[in-house]
């Protein structure tokens, strides 16, 4: 067992060699005509880490993994292979009903679509008091309505929100019952999946000023799931690049925004509007992202990326240091890539 200093030292969350893949094969009868069996590698090796009142993002396009990534963490899926520590923890490990209920009563999850994630039935102080009772945090229902107050006006409602339904409210206001859901249990980890991606532009400055106000407050570690990179700008202290299943880039925010490395992070970098109009040339990301079912040899980026040569196409890279972040790119650790230099964008504030 660590000692306790070590144990305030040591990150909240870990993940090493995370791996989850589904079954995509083919019907029985084709399979008995020959068929192979084939898997969807959703999640393939992917290893990070979270400080204790830290914010790690995961950022990427549709279908990279990111979201599968969230729900391994929370124990929605259960890992093909590789390990997630939770405190020093391995989640995976064998423990008893009410030791797993004690460990995962210390992190919720805020999903995408505040329309879909509430119950339509309920009242919203049943919604919030959900947590409270499952875990047996209080007792006796004045207590209960008291703290489904708090909670409701920690996120900036009315105490009284609590006898509406979820129909009464607006989306932003849904995804504000749908955090003080996820405190109702007093966690310290937060796993936010594109929490304001179903939201516009305007409320989703709301909820993220919300989220990092209550960060602050309670002392939360995120660990925030998104394609928008002007909200992972925002609200990370570390961000992670996921491409089909892996991460081919991890650095500190300001480090990643300012000088990418991988090729893919700087194509998604130029897809920012530039509110400046300062004619610089810019690149849109080209092709598709690959099945993937059947991905491509290699690098799973090489069909896409102006630096692939023949050892991009038939070996795969694996995350190393470079400078002040870690990078899976042949090209890079070549030095065949000339070093960005990115000027932030207005579209970025």
């Amino acid at each position: 067992m660590a000692e306790p200093m070590a144990a305030a030292d040591a990150p909240l969350l870990s993940t090493r060699d995370l791996a989850r893949y589904f079954d995509a094969s083919p019907p029985l009868l084709n399979r008995l005509l020959g068929a192979e069996r084939r898997a969807l590698k959703a999640v393939d090796g992917v290893s990070f880490e979270i400080a204790r009142g830290a914010t790690f993002s995961l950022v990427g396009e549709s279908g990279c993994g990111k979201s599968t990534v969230a729900r391994l963490v929370v124990g929605l899926y259960r890992p093909t292979r590789g390990t997630i520590e939770f405190d020093g923890e391995d989640l995976n490990g064998p423990r008893s009903e009410r030791e797993m209920r004690r460990l995962r009563r210390r992190f919720q999850i805020i999903f995408q679509d505040p329309y879909a994630s509430l119950n339509p039935r309920w009242r919203v102080r049943d919604i919030v008091a959900e947590p409270i009772r499952v875990h047996g945090l209080l007792r006796g229902g004045a207590a209960i309505r008291a703290r489904v107050e708090e909670l409701l006006m920690q996120v900036g409602l009315a105490g009284a929100d609590g006898e509406k339904y979820p129909h009464e409210f607006s989306g932003g206001q849904r995804q504000r019952i749908s955090i003080a859901r996820a405190l109702a249990s007093a966690p310290e980890f937060l796993v936010a999946d594109e929490p304001t991606s179903a939201l516009d532009v305007s409320v989703q400055a709301q909820i993220l000023n919300l989220m990092k106000e209550l960060q602050q407050r309670l002392g939360l570690t995120y660990l925030f799931i998104s394609h928008n990179l002007a909200v992972v700008h925002h609200v990370s202290e570390r961000v992670g690049v996921m491409y089909l299943g892996r991460l081919v880039e991890v650095a500190a925010a300001g480090t990643l925004f300012r000088h990418p490395r991988h090729p893919y992070t700087r194509l998604l970098l130029e897809t920012i509007p530039d509110l400046e109009l300062d004619g610089r040339a810019r690149v849109p990301v080209a092709g598709e992202v690959p099945s993937p079912i059947d991905p491509p040899t290699g690098c799973a980026f090489h069909p896409r990326c102006p630096f692939a040569d023949a050892r991009c196409r038939s070996e795969r890279p694996e995350l190393r240091p470079d400078g002040e972040a870690l990078v899976a790119c042949h090209a890079v650790e070549e030095g065949r890539m000339p070093r960005a230099e990115v000027r932030l964008s207005a579209g970025l504030d």
